[in-house]
C-alpha cells in the first residue's frame, strides 16, 4: 500500500464507499519571538477551516509525552494516544488519512505512530492542506467512537544505544538541516553536531517546491547516493522525532523500511556522556 495519497485520490475516496477517517495534525516547531508574537496554534488554524469531517489531533498533547530526559517529543502515553485516536473515529477496519498545513512533518508523526502501533491502512495527504482544492468547513465533527487500541510493534523503533549501533552496522540518516548536522548552528538543543557515523540527509530535500514528495524513483536514487539499500538496516533521527518521521515516510515511498529514533538529537545531546561529531564527515 502506498504511504501517501494525492488530493484527487482523497476526494474520490471520500465520495466512495467506506471513506477514510481524516486527521488534521497542523503543527509547527515554533517558539514565541522577542517581539511577543505568539507560537503557532494548530487548533486555531483547524477551527478556521479544515477538510470536511476532519478531526484535529494535537501533536504536543496526544502524539507525544511531556518533554524531558527522553527528548522534546517522547513517545506518547499509549492510553492517551489510543483515546485520542478512538475519539477521532479511528478503527482497525477503517482507512485513515492524515494531513497538516503542508510541511508534512506533523502528519508523518501521526502516520508513523499509527503504523508502529498496528493500524494497517494509514496514508498521508501529499502536499497537505494546500494541495486540497475542495471545500473546507469550520464546524467540528463528532464522529462515532472508534475501536483502535495501539499495540506497539517489535520493529521500527530505536533508542539511543540502538541508533549508535545502527550508525556502525547499517545506515543512520540525520533528517535535520545540514548546518545543524555540522554543528554550525544549534538554535534549540544543548550542543550542536550529530551522532557519530550518521549521514546528513535533510528531509526538506525529499519534497519539491510545492511540498509534495519527489517521485518514488527520484527518492530511490537520492537514498542510494546516501548509502541506503534494501539489504542493510536503515534508521532515521532528527531533532525530536517529528521531521525524522517525515524522512521515514519518504523512505516508505521509496520502498525502504526504516526505524525511527524518537528521542533523536534532543535526547542524545542532553547526555554529556554521549559522543558528538561535528563537520560534514559522518565520523
Amino acid at each position: 500500500m502506498n504511504a501517501i495519497i494525492s488530493a484527487p485520490e482523497l476526494a474520490g475516496a471520500l465520495a466512495g464507499a467506506g471513506p477514510p477517517v481524516l486527521l488534521d495534525v497542523r503543527w509547527q516547531l515554533s517558539t514565541a519571538k522577542a517581539t511577543g508574537e505568539p507560537p503557532f496554534d494548530g487548533r486555531a488554524a483547524y477551527e478556521a477551516g479544515h477538510l470536511p469531517g476532519a478531526v484535529f489531533v494535537d501533536l504536543d498533547e496526544e502524539l507525544a509525552s511531556a518533554p524531558g530526559g527522553h527528548g522534546r517529543h517522547p513517545l506518547p502515553d499509549l492510553a492517551v494516544f489510543g483515546a485520542a485516536m478512538r475519539r477521532a473515529g479511528v478503527s482497525f477496519g477503517t482507512p485513515v488519512v492524515v494531513y497538516d498545513g503542508g510541511m508534512g512533518w506533523g502528519a508523518a508523526r501521526a502516520w508513523w505512530l499509527l503504523r508502529w502501533t498496528g493500524h494497517p491502512d494509514v496514508r498521508v495527504l501529499d502536499g497537505g492542506l494546500p494541495s486540497w482544492e475542495g471545500p473546507l468547513e469550520t464546524s467540528v465533527p463528532q464522529p462515532a467512537e472508534g475501536d483502535f487500541v495501539p499495540e506497539p510493534g517489535a520493529a521500527g523503533l530505536l533508542d539511543a544505544d540502538g541508533a549508535a549501533a545502527l550508525a556502525r552496522s547499517g545506515v543512520l540518516l540525520d533528517a535535520r538541516a545540514g548546518e545543524r548536522y555540522r554543528g554550525e548552528v544549534e538554535p534549540i538543543d544543548r550542543v550542536g553536531g550529530h551522532i557519530p557515523g550518521a549521514v546528513s540527509a535533510p528531509t526538506t530535500e525529499n519534497v519539491g517546491a510545492d511540498g509534495r514528495f519527489l517521485p518514488a524513483g527520484e527518492l530511490v536514487a537520492r537514498f542510494k547516493e546516501l548509502g541506503v539499500s534494501r539489504s542493510s538496516p536503515v534508521g532515521v533521527y532528527c531533532g525530536s522525532g517529528v521531521s525524522g518521521a517525515h524522512e521515514v515516510l519518504a523512505l516508505a515511498v521509496a520502498g525502504v523500511p526504516a526505524a525511527l529514533y524518537v528521542g533523536s538529537w534532543s535526547e542524545w545531546s542532553s547526555d554529556p556522556g554521549r559522543p558528538v561529531a561535528v563537520g560534514p564527515d559522518p565520523q
